[in-house]
């Protein structure tokens, strides 16, 4: 265990970056971690326009700041300020500024299904997240980077992680859960399979 939690949170800084500095569309099959819905055109369907994650993050928010005063290269997991590190980074992430203008705003994203209330044949209640594996493994995105989808009617539970189109009302509003903290609330009107590129 050389530098795993140092590297996880370096890591954890890259995954949030916006769409357009994802690497190339990942092959078929299944989702890979850190995997993104690919941006399409900017569109309308019906009413929705079409937004991308990056439209959620303030232009002028910096969260690799908290880094400034450490050394990765020269830290370990053994080394006291890593876990001092590790909670600076939580905290700003979970204060992580959104864009205030998006408030009210009938929109159209993709992103992935992580449930927060469900049984068996469906889920009530979700985070969409902007990539495969995000609140499953440490640490969740930034709060500018989950949205707390509560759906018209419930989903099949066979889009548990998997990549949606979803449609509503989003609101400016913290929701917090143990997966993760949320800046967005989002009314899902129509929640349907996304079929497209996914890219890394």
């Amino acid at each position: 265990m050389k530098r795993s939690m140092v590297m996880l949170m370096a890591l954890a800084v890259l995954a949030w970056q916006p769409v357009a500095a994802q690497k190339a569309p990942a092959g078929k099959g299944e989702s890979q971690v850190g995997e993104r819905p690919a941006p399409t055109a900017k569109a309308t369907r019906g009413e929705y326009r079409q937004i991308s994650w990056d439209d959620l993050i303030p232009s002028d928010w910096r969260p690799e700041d908290v880094f400034k005063d450490f050394d990765l290269d020269a830290m370990t997991d053994a080394d006291p300020r890593a876990m001092e590190l590790m909670q600076k980074l939580r905290e700003a992430w979970d204060r992580a500024p959104v864009v205030e203008g998006m408030n009210g705003r009938k929109i159209r994203i993709p992103g992935y299904v992580v449930p927060l209330e469900s049984s068996a044949d469906e889920i009530r209640e979700f985070l969409l997240v902007p990539y495969f594996g995000a609140c499953i493994h440490v640490p969740p995105p930034p709060a500018n980077q989950l949205i707390h989808v509560m759906p018209d009617k419930p989903i099949p539970a066979g889009l548990n992680m998997a990549p949606v189109w979803v449609s509503g009302v989003l609101t400016v509003a913290r929701f917090n859960s143990d997966l993760g903290n949320a800046g967005y609330q989002l009314r899902g009107i129509e929640v349907e399979e996304y079929k497209g590129p996914v890219k890394r």
